[in-house]
């Protein structure tokens, strides 16, 4: 702890610098606070206290984490330099610090390091004329960061008061530099004051009301920081003496039925009222409030006029249009509720804060019209049948249909056929219509999207289509339909899907494949009905060459017909005996033989 005199001009200041590194109390600062006056020895001048740290702060009730609940009391306890209660008494309140801090004209300066610096700089909102600083890593800026802080509170002035008495309230009005005029809490303060410079403050105390005790009361009245003070004597005058100085038979009092004393009337003997207006033989009771009140809970004449005489006399307006009737002044005919900024619609009459509607409407505002000829469709039904019309509009109860009318029908079937050539000319540029697009096909607004994910989804606000249709060349696009109120919205896929071309090089390596492998199952089937056919023959012939007996008639006849095992006859013979079948015209015996003899050739 250093202490260090400071000399700036005509006013001693001294700092008392704290350069603390761990988490400290709040109570800390505030017994040194207490401890200045019993062994520093502080003058009675402005004072600054540097508190220098590289950590957060304690306050109230953060010592009930420790069990520790009774609130500080506000004194030193201090032995040895040593704080002995901390185990007592649980931290002082912020609320606690500012006061004491006031008390002893202290203006602090907060010196923290850059991490801490909105913790503070939220303190010190809560403290006034007290200043935040960044304090460097090595401490080397603390001597500029003191005057800084120090010029930037000596160029603002903040008065503040005592507590105030019970009923007592007090405004500021400060008249700054270049005739600024505050108002308010900001009236409490001058901001930027340099040497020289010259501010003044309007105050002004109000008393609601006198005090239990009576005796005089004190304010105090000083600018923060500073040790002169302006003390206020408040001497509160509870009971007059007016009564002394009665007008009698006043004409403040109804052409004279009274004498006016303190601010009222004292009416003559057969006279009452508020200003002895009435007589009592005029009226049936002596409250004459009670008979203009509507019941015991109500204002005398709904406040909206003043009893005379027992009788509600209501207020005139400013305009002569408007008025208050009723006995009680209960009535009027401008407070009935609006519409279009107009009273009823402008569709009828205000009774008695109650619209009277014209013929045809109807409604709190009448601005409901019994009109259904806005409401007929094309085939003159009323909503197209499909809805009740409800002050001149529709109310469709079919979901699927839509508009003034309920005509629109967004998701009936033939939605997307009706739309289609006009969605391909705006998106894509073709179709049919695409010579006459700008003329047809304007009466939607086309929103396009990248992909089929990105178009909208039905909702139940208003219905919605979903479309797939296929142009001339045999691609698809996509598009939804909907009708948002009058608005009619096409939402499209910016891209056609259009089908792949056939790919040639599969179909014809599959064609290819295809009659060689047939031509190898007829092979395979042919050779194997000749050999069950041949092995038949074979098995014939053996039997026949057992049994058989040479024909001598024509030798040469049996000799081409002579069959060895292994010859190759007697693998074609059964071709030849089809042909034959097959065709009779081969049984010429020359033909026969000329085939033979290919057909031999050949195999």
């Amino acid at each position: 702890m250093t202490f260090i005199p400071f000399i700036d001009l005509d006013t001693v200041i001294y700092l008392l610098i704290f350069i603390l590194g761990w988490s400290i109390p709040l109570s800390n600062v505030l017994l040194i606070i207490f401890y200045q006056n019993q062994h520093i020895g502080w003058r009675n001048v402005t004072r600054l206290l540097v508190f220098s740290t590289d950590a957060g702060f304690h306050f109230a009730g953060d010592g009930k984490l420790g069990g520790i609940v009774l609130p500080n009391d506000g004194r030193c306890h201090l032995e040895n330099n040593m704080y002995t209660m901390s185990h007592y008494y649980d931290y002082p309140s912020i609320a606690h610090l500012v006061q004491k801090l006031s008390e002893n004209n202290i203006q602090t300066i907060f010196a923290v390091t850059e991490e801490f610096q909105p913790v503070y700089k939220e303190l010190k909102n809560l403290i006034p004329k007290s200043a935040v600083g960044t304090l460097s890593a090595n401490s080397s800026n603390v001597i500029n960061l003191i005057v800084d802080a120090y010029n930037s509170l000596s160029s603002e002035v903040i008065l503040e008061n005592s507590k105030l008495p019970e009923g007592v309230t007090i405004t500021y009005q400060s008249h700054c530099k270049n005739g600024v005029v505050n108002e308010g809490e900001s009236g409490r303060k001058c901001s930027n004051i340099s040497i020289g410079d010259e501010v003044s403050f309007n105050i002004n105390i109000t008393a609601q009301g006198c005090p239990k005790q009576d005796k005089p009361e004190s304010i105090k009245i000083k600018p923060l920081g500073f040790t002169e003070e302006v003390e206020i004597l408040l001497n509160f005058i509870c009971e007059c003496d007016c009564h002394k100085q009665g007008i009698k038979n006043s004409d403040m009092c109804h052409n004279g039925n009274g004498t006016f004393e303190c601010g009222a009337c004292r009416c003559n003997k057969g006279r009452v009222g508020r200003q002895c207006e009435c007589r009592k033989d005029e009226v049936s009771t002596e409250d004459l409030d009670k008979n203009c009140r509507k019941d015991n809970g109500t204002d005398i004449c709904s406040n909206n006029g003043e009893c005379v005489c027992g009788t509600c006399e209501c207020k005139k307006r400013d305009n002569p249009e408007e008025r208050y009737s009723g006995k009680f002044c209960e009535c009027d005919n401008f407070n009935c509720d609006r519409s279009n900024n107009k009273l009823c619609g402008g569709h009828g009459r205000c009774e008695c804060r109650v619209c009277i509607c014209d013929a045809n409407y109807t409604g709190s505002a009448c601005d409901c019209s019994l009109d259904t000829s806005t409401c007929l469709a094309s085939n003159k039904q009323i909503c197209n049948g499909r809805g009740n019309c409800e002050c001149g509009t529709c109310r469709c109860t079919d979901p699927k249909f839509q508009g003034p009318t309920c005509e629109i029908c967004p998701t009936c079937p033939g939605v997307c056929t009706e739309h289609k050539s006009c969605v391909q000319c705006r998106a894509f540029g073709t179709g049919e219509k695409k010579d006459t697009c700008e003329r047809d096909c304007s009466y939607f607004n086309l929103i396009k999207v990248k992909d089929r994910d990105k178009l909208p989804q039905p909702v139940q606000a208003f219905p919605l289509m979903h479309c797939k249709e296929r142009d001339a060349n045999d691609c698809w696009f996509y598009y939804t339909y909907a009708v948002n109120n009058t608005e009619k919205e096409v939402h499209v896929v910016e891209t056609l899907e259009c089908p792949a071309g056939p790919d040639i090089i599969p179909i014809v390596a599959g064609v290819v494949t295809g009659i060689v492998l047939i031509g190898l199952a007829l092979l395979l089937i042919w050779k194997l009905l000749m050999i069950i056919h041949d092995r038949r023959e074979f098995a014939k012939f053996e039997k026949e060459k057992m049994n058989a007996k040479w024909d001598t008639v024509c030798p040469k006849k049996k000799k081409k017909k002579e069959f060895k095992t292994g010859s190759r006859n007697l693998l074609f013979e059964p071709v030849l005996e089809f042909l034959f079948l097959v065709f009779p015209k081969f049984q010429d015996c020359f033909i026969r033989s000329v085939v033979f003899l290919f057909t031999s050739a050949a195999f």
